[in-house]
């Protein structure tokens, strides 16, 4: 059998996409574990949608100016002009937003936004409310606890997936395939991701030649609960800092007036900087406090995190909660064109967050996450409908290599603790360099193919941050002294 379109991946971006194309057409979503196991799933915030003709200029100004310089202004402007058009369309569907007492549509604010226009459903379970409904929207077939593990690729053309699937690798033959697999937060040993989201793609794209790019740029969400076991921490959504929410130190001491004028609401990048040199400086905690915050109003604009906290052991919004940084976003990934095209494999495309149309340039915008896999989903599904593509059947052996072996998750930890502390929030040209004598280290070890997948794209992540020598937007390098 031949699918007129494989998706990989059931967020956000790969559900708009299936949902968008025909239910005529054969159509496959591959899902590596149950489908809520996704980003999109955990997102909080909201989607970003202006407000009028005016706010898209201010959208267009907001976006450029958080990328610190790095946009692609014709993505950028595709992100807003379309914001509405995306918004209106789930809207028309059937989607829920939160409104207010007279039906308007709630917008909030969050940090580096110039006005409130992020529109938010359940208070701070937007993605939640919103993967649930691309969910029951979807008219195709989902292949659930299927992993790729290559893309069928040769001369220059994508003809479809291996997967494995009930432990049995398995070739998934399509007209069309279409990469909406996420970004890398297992990488990392604190991150805000889904467990499955571990950055496979992106190195099977490493293999065959296709071009990552400005894979330096990792976003950390600045407040993290981070004491938990889990590798997946609690996260502590910017609109708490939009609705005044403060970053306190020991003694109440509201620090970020002291790294930026914007404070709590400065960009993603500046506030997880500030936290982490004022833990460096002072050898304090740091909290976040909700004290502005009436109860009756946190608990129902914040049900999800309220209940959480109160699991973990905290009274909110009474007592502040220790954050730290954590990964969160990778802003960087497979280059693309603004339609979702890789130019150099016909037949491919990438959306979503494992994807880079240059939109976030060197800092994402908060919230534009969820609207980007709208927009980028939507273009893309138009430009593969406006093809014609003629299958001509080609055969791929079966690889014989072992996806695991014994020792990867020692491996994998190892990997975590380096990347976190060597390729994070401050990175040194030193740390860069010995992370990736590790990871070269490990490539030459007996291992499995998975964690092999895992280590290329970690190693194009410090690549890339040992190439860019000039501090800018998320990624920092500090310069060292003559005593380090």
């Amino acid at each position: 059998m031949v699918y007129d379109v494989v998706i990989v991946g059931a967020g956000v971006a790969g559900l708009y996409a299936a949902m968008n194309l025909p239910r005529d057409q054969k159509i496959l979503i591959i899902n590596k574990d149950h489908p809520w196991a996704c980003n999109t799933f955990y997102a909080q915030g909201g989607v970003v949608s202006a407000v009028d003709d005016a706010d898209e200029s201010l959208h267009i100004k907001d976006t450029m100016d958080a990328g610190a310089g790095l946009c692609d202004e014709e993505a950028v402007r595709v992100l807003s002009e379309h914001s509405r058009e995306v918004v209106g369309d789930l809207i028309n569907r059937g989607f829920n937003f939160d409104k207010n007492a007279k039906g308007e549509l709630l917008y909030t604010k969050e940090a580096a936004h110039s006005a409130s226009r992020i529109l938010h459903a359940g208070g701070d379970a937007t993605g939640r409310y919103l993967h649930q409904f691309l969910l029951e929207q979807n008219p195709h077939p989902m292949l659930e606890g299927a992993q790729v593990s290559d893309l069928l690729i040769d001369e220059g053309k994508c003809y479809g997936v291996c997967v494995n699937y009930n432990d049995e690798l398995k070739h998934i033959f399509s007209k069309s395939v279409v990469i909406a697999s996420g970004g890398v937060g297992s990488l990392f040993a604190y991150h805000t991701n889904a467990y499955t989201i571990s950055g496979d793609l992106q190195g099977i794209c490493l293999e065959k030649g296709v071009e990552l790019e400005r894979m330096e740029m990792l976003q950390f969400h600045p407040t993290v609960y981070v004491s938990s076991k889990a590798a997946q921490k609690q996260l502590l959504t910017e609109a708490f800092r939009g609705e005044g929410a403060k970053l306190v130190g020991e003694n109440n001491y509201a620090f970020m007036k002291d790294y930026d004028e914007r404070a709590e609401l400065a960009p993603r990048d500046i506030v997880s900087r500030a936290i982490f040199d004022y833990k460096q400086k002072t050898g304090e905690e740091v909290y976040l406090s909700f004290k502005n915050f009436d109860v009756d109003y946190f608990n129902e604009r914040f049900p999800n995190i309220a209940s959480n906290l109160r699991d973990i052991g905290f009274n909110p919004p009474k007592d502040r909660v220790p954050i730290s940084p954590a990964f969160h976003y990778a802003i960087g990934g497979i280059k693309t064109n603004i339609d979702g095209e890789i130019e150099n494999v016909e037949n491919l495309y990438a959306i979503g967050e494992v994807a880079s149309t240059r939109v976030h340039g060197a800092n994402r915008l908060a919230s534009n996450s969820l609207l980007e896999g709208l927009v980028f989903a939507a273009r893309a599904v138009e430009k593969i409908k406006s093809k014609s593509v003629t299958y001509v059947p080609k055969e791929f052996p079966i690889s014989t290599d072992s996806l695991r072996c014994e020792g990867d998750t020692l491996y994998k930890d190892e990997l975590r603790r380096i990347m976190w502390e060597d390729v994070g929030i401050v990175r040194t040209e030193k740390g860069l360099n010995e992370a990736l004598d590790f990871i070269e280290g490990t490539l030459h070890k007996p291992i499995g193919r998975l964690l092999k997948l895992r280590l290329l794209t970690a190693k194009e992540i410090v690549t890339s941050a040992l190439k860019r020598k000039t501090s800018v937007g998320v990624h920092y390098i500090k310069k060292e002294s003559v005593d380090d």
